[in-house]
């Protein structure tokens, strides 16, 4: 089965609205909605949000973001925000346990084609878009956009063109930035004193759409639980629940278990003894990991207790993983080797953790 095809699932079927991008055959990234009646704050949704609390020790604010639930805004050193200041905040990551919800207050507008940046004037070019044409083509697009807005100025908000828009005709990146102005519009006309969502962070469907995009989806399948099953996906997300993920590396696997503090990643060798054995499996589970812990929704502090192999393959196995973190979407920083030799990650909560939003028996 080649190609990359695009599977949705709607809520009713016994499980969330999911979304599911299966490459070749091979399922590469999940997409799980919460519940409607689930009121956590979710990664991309602005929020009317009020000061409750200015700490300038910590160059932090906390704020009240509605429904009873508190943010957190690193600021620096705090300056310009008093208890009582009104405000739009955009919920920038999921949050811990127990913990206030991290916001920004330079909220994002993403589209498909387009980010609209209000804080950010100016029109920019995604780098991997190379070709100058190109570029000046999307440019003028955008520009045409804000524009016939009005709001093509100076102090005006900033567009930046997606890696997805090469190629896309230039109504369609009009239309992409028109939409994202309204949403803007939406969020700035609502009423101040009224704290908590004013713009829904976008569902699997919409996400998949605007970050599915490389490659673009040979197919796209609305459906029940049977397409799921018949393309394999509800096995794959049985084995996204165990902890233990098979490398195919003479029996090589690891072990990925999250915990209040951190996700500690186990790599084992298996039955395989030979003097290699602990590269292979270190970098076959380097390959592996970015994916596993993207459709797992894990994030935070991501410690790697390698297989064992000398100092000197370090370099091979950190090259191999440097190369699957940037074809991840998701931002991670490979900090480095601990005093006891675990490579440390630190990657950025985006996605609520599938365990928290599968919890009962599979359809399939």
């Amino acid at each position: 089965m080649k190609g990359r095809i695009v599977l949705l699932l709607e809520e009713g079927h016994g499980a969330p609205t999911m979304a599911a991008c299966v490459d070749d055959g091979r399922l590469t990234d999940l997409l799980v909605d919460a519940p409607e009646d689930d009121d956590t704050p979710r990664p991309g949704a602005v929020h009317r949000a009020k000061v409750t609390r200015v700490i300038p020790s910590m160059g932090a604010v906390f704020l009240d973001i509605g429904g009873g639930r508190e943010g957190f805004l690193k600021t620096g050193a705090a300056k310009g925000y008093q208890s009582g200041t009104l405000m739009l905040v955009q919920i920038s990551r999921h949050a811990e346990r127990g913990k206030a919800t991290p916001v920004s207050d330079e909220p994002l507008f993403k589209g498909r084609f387009a980010i609209l940046t209000p804080h950010a004037p100016g029109i920019n070019v995604a780098r991997k878009i190379r070709d100058e044409d190109e570029r000046a083509r999307l440019k003028a697009a955008a520009e045409a956009a804000l524009e016939e807005l009005g709001q093509l100025s100076e102090s005006g908000p900033g567009v930046i063109l997606r890696t997805g828009a090469e190629g896309i005709p230039a109504e369609a990146i009009e239309d992409d930035v028109r939409a994202l102005a309204e949403l803007r519009a939406e969020a700035e006309a609502s009423d101040p004193t009224d704290l908590g969502e004013v713009v829904a962070a976008p569902n699997a469907e919409v996400q998949a759409w605007r970050d599915w995009t490389n490659p673009y989806p040979d197919d796209a399948i609305h459906g029940g639980p049977e397409m799921f099953e018949h393309y394999g996906v509800w096995d794959a997300i049985e084995a996204l629940r165990r902890t233990r993920v098979e490398l195919g590396e003479g029996g090589a696997w690891m072990a990925i278990e999250p915990t209040s503090a951190l996700v500690a990643v186990d790599i084992n060798t298996g039955a395989s003894f030979s003097p290699n054995a602990g590269l292979r499996a270190n970098i076959a589970a380097a390959e592996n990991l970015p994916m596993q812990l993207r459709m797992r929704g894990l994030g935070g502090q991501i410690v790697m207790d390698c297989a064992p192999m000398t100092k000197r393959d370090r370099p091979k196995f950190e090259a191999a993983l440097k190369r699957a973190l940037r074809d991840d979407p998701v931002e991670t920083t490979a900090v480095g080797w601990t005093p006891l030799g675990h490579m440390e990650l630190l990657r950025k909560r985006e996605r609520r953790p599938l365990s928290e939003l599968l919890t009962g028996p599979m359809p399939g």
